[in-house]
């Protein structure tokens, strides 16, 4: 009787009661065009979730409008678990401070957790005669580039270097970063601004250079590059990707979705993934990178204000 009653307790305690298993099939959106960074080790998450969570996941790309096409798609999903979006912090913290009425914002989301620090950067083709970011503000020319979109993390990288040291550039916004890289490798732009992540195959493979970035410290994969403040340009852009779930999911799920994030970047899929791509891997728990958001959006709505924008 006693081990009856014990049994009964136990299966009524907090942690019985928040375990949590999906009971339909799972998405992922990616908000970007297919062939991203976050695209090959957001499918390898993929993968772990359906092990751990026993429900199929299908990883979707719904991109448009700096990401906020994809990311409103989720805010406006069940708050279920079931609907997941891994984005950089673009949508969500920068991108409500530049257009009225988007309609989302961070408190649309409940965030699950941070994945990697997107390092943002130039990449040139191989036969460019462009070999640092000085040499871009000093062309003493109009300069084309492309980005993956007007008010992008690494548009404003790009911004920021020319409000910091000068120089003309003319903008053209992509869908993501692979269309701004094959205008480049066809000739028709002098640089791309993207996830540098983005950018390993074609770095590695030669037909691209990466000539600085716009991160606070060198790319631990590229230690033979520059960042901006190296050359003396004040230009230091951060980009953080992260998983994000609707508004008032419940904790339960949020629980069980952090530990299936944390448990995924440690497998050896995710791993082979990100080391392929160069994604500099920092896991945040749900609590750090929900701390993370906020600050970033608070710390956006003063910058943009300073750096001339208004919403549009």
């Amino acid at each position: 009787m006693r081990a009856l009653l014990a049994g009964l307790v136990l299966l009524a305690t907090p942690a019985a009661a928040q375990e949590w298993r999906p009971e339909r099939p799972m998405t992922i959106v990616l908000p970007y065009a297919p062939g991203s960074a976050a695209d090959g080790y957001s499918r390898a998450m993929g993968e772990h979730f359906t092990r751990a969570l026993g429900q199929p996941v299908t990883v979707i790309n719904r991109d448009g409008a700096s990401g906020t096409v994809g990311m409103r798609f989720v805010a406006q999903a069940a708050p279920d678990g079931l609907t997941l979006g891994i984005t950089p912090m673009t949508p969500v913290v920068v991108q409500p401070h530049m257009v009225r009425n988007l309609g989302i914002g961070p408190e649309s989301f409940s965030p699950v957790c941070g994945i990697a620090e997107n390092v943002l950067g130039v990449v040139v083709r191989a036969d460019s005669p462009f070999r640092s970011l000085r040499d871009l503000v000093t062309a003493g020319r109009p300069l084309s580039y492309g980005s993956p979109g007007p008010n992008s993390l690494p548009f404003l990288g790009v911004w920021r270097m020319q409000r910091a040291a000068g120089g003309t550039f003319e903008h053209l916004p992509f869908r993501g970063d692979p269309p701004a890289m094959t205008e480049v490798l066809a000739g028709r732009l002098d640089f791309a601004a993207v996830v540098t992540a983005s950018a390993s195959g074609q770095i590695g493979s030669g037909a691209l250079r990466l000539i600085g970035v716009f991160s606070d410290r060198r790319h631990p994969d590229f230690p033979d590059v520059p960042f901006a403040r190296e050359l003396g340009i004040d230009a230091v852009q951060l980009s953080y990707v992260g998983m994000y779930a609707p508004r008032a999911t419940p904790e339960p799920a949020l629980a069980a979705l952090e530990r299936a994030c944390r448990e995924s970047l440690e497998t050896p899929a995710f791993r082979d993934v990100a080391r392929r791509l160069n994604v500099v891997t920092q896991y945040r728990s749900r609590a750090d990178f929900t701390a993370m958001v906020q600050a970033e959006y608070a710390a956006f709505g003063v910058i943009l204000p300073e750096l001339g924008v208004r919403p549009e």
